[in-house]
């Protein structure tokens, strides 16, 4: 998950809310909400941080994965579902 390491938690939270999605659904998952109008919200600075590091677009009401961050996103995945062996 090298895309990943050093990421602030609040970035890793915008990745677990996509892997929530994810699993939940069972399908891939390219965007997330940004803001859901309920007063839930991806955090600005962590929508500047992925923004910064290429793994995100967004458009304050959408965030987007790019293919960087969809490889990211599936290695998220992958860690989570390999945690529990070993």
């Amino acid at each position: 998950m090298a895309q990943l390491s050093g990421l602030s938690d609040e970035a890793l939270a915008v990745f677990a809310f996509a892997a929530y999605h994810q699993l939940s659904s069972g399908q891939m998952v390219r965007s997330v909400v940004q803001r859901d109008g309920a007063g839930h919200k991806a955090s600005d600075s962590a929508v500047s941080e992925l923004t910064g590091r290429g793994l995100i677009e967004a458009d304050g009401d959408e965030i987007r994965f790019t293919d960087e961050g969809e490889s990211a996103l599936r290695a998220f995945v992958s860690g989570l579902r390999g945690a529990g062996s070993g």
